[in-house]
């Protein structure tokens, strides 16, 4: 309940602040606004004990609870980091105010994942273990990539590296949704654990591609403005797609060895 409060309150207080077109606001508030209505879907369903249907027909829900809430940790403890980046100042009390119900949101999750992971010690199978949450973490890499593109449309280069980010992204919430649906996976004509290894090795194909053009084209002949400040500067948006992208590669790559290997609980295919 207190994951819900916290969530609303800070979503309430950040729209009351006034809107904007920024990327990293409309983030920020999706994430306040998706988190507590996961958290409450989920409470109603365990209210009203449906989870046991789920449970025994379609998916195992301690593992998709948990795994949810590793996800909501990830989600809200990065858009405190980057709204308190962007809107807290020496000046800015409101900002400040918003920051630390950001804060304390993210706070909150983090408890609910120590409490299951290393209290209950929780074991998952797929989603709140590390194969699942390696594809979590992927999918999420890729949406800071997606929020912090600019200064690309005029350059044939970069848009093929818009292209590279795009193709893997939307077949990660298709393979995770897959794997935590038991039956569905049961149902499909190919062997997923096959598939999933081909789209890794595109995926790591296409990410070299983004790793080596972005940066080459992005900032030859642009250096770092003298005025720009670390908090907000377009330059130094444009700098975060780059680190981004080789922090995706690093993920693509070591998620295909690790499924080469059959190691750390990855299906060797």
């Amino acid at each position: 309940m207190a994951q819900i409060i916290l969530s609303l309150v800070t979503f309430l207080l950040a729209a009351f602040r006034g809107g904007s077109s920024h990327t990293y606001w409309i983030y920020a508030m999706f994430t306040w606004a998706f988190c507590p209505i996961m958290t409450l879907i989920i409470t109603i369903i365990e209210l009203f004990k449906l989870d046991i249907i789920l449970n025994m027909f379609c998916m195992d829900w301690s593992d998709f609870t948990t795994g949810m809430a590793m996800s909501s940790t990830l989600m809200t403890v990065s858009v405190a980091i980057t709204y308190a980046n962007f809107y807290a100042c020496l000046k800015c009390l409101y900002g400040w105010i918003v920051s630390i119900f950001a804060f304390l949101c993210g706070f909150v999750y983090t408890l609910e994942v120590v409490k299951d992971k290393i209290l209950d010690k929780k074991k998952g199978s797929y989603l709140a273990a590390l194969p699942g949450f390696w594809k979590v973490l992927e999918a999420f890499v890729s949406c800071m990539i997606f929020i912090s593109l600019t200064g690309y449309r005029d350059k044939p280069a970069l848009i093929l590296c818009v292209i590279a980010y795009i193709i893997p992204f939307p077949i990660l919430p298709l393979i995770i949704a897959t794997n935590i649906l038991k039956k569905l996976k049961k149902c499909l004509p190919f062997n997923l654990d096959r598939f999933v290894f081909i789209f890794l090795v595109i995926s790591v194909v296409l990410y070299i591609f983004a790793a080596i053009m972005w940066p080459i084209f992005m900032f030859r002949h642009n250096p770092r403005p003298s005025d720009c400040p670390p908090s907000f500067c377009i330059w130094a948006i444009q700098f975060m797609v780059a680190f981004f992208t080789y922090v995706n590669l690093i993920l693509f790559t070591l998620d295909l060895i690790f499924t080469l290997l059959g190691i750390c609980d990855f299906k060797r295919t």
